[in-house]
């Protein structure tokens, strides 16, 4: 049996289960919220109240947005069984 000390400096805990999660609808979401901010720093650029460089982050921000939703839809599909997996498009021909 372990002493007190041992348990308390190494603690043995299992890992919470995985989230099924959709990569594509997450990254969309946040492309979205990156649209709306380079809208509302656009007006302001163009009012003249914050530099040119803040809808330039804005924009490169919905740019690698767009890429990473379709980086999901092609390669984060999550797997049939709920494991929260996420599958490519060969595997699950392989384990059936």
């Amino acid at each position: 049996m372990p002493s007190v000390l041992s348990t308390l400096m190494h603690p043995q805990r299992t890992p919470p289960p995985p989230i099924d999660v959709d990569l594509a609808k997450v990254m969309g979401a946040g492309t979205a919220v990156w649209g709306v901010a380079l809208l509302v720093t656009g007006v302001l650029w163009l009012v003249g109240t914050v530099p040119g460089t803040w809808p330039c982050m804005c924009a490169a921000g919905v740019v690698l947005g767009l890429v990473g939703v379709l980086w999901a839809r092609k390669n984060g599909r999550l797997a049939a069984d709920g494991s929260g997996a996420m599958v490519r498009p060969g595997d699950q021909d392989l384990k059936a």
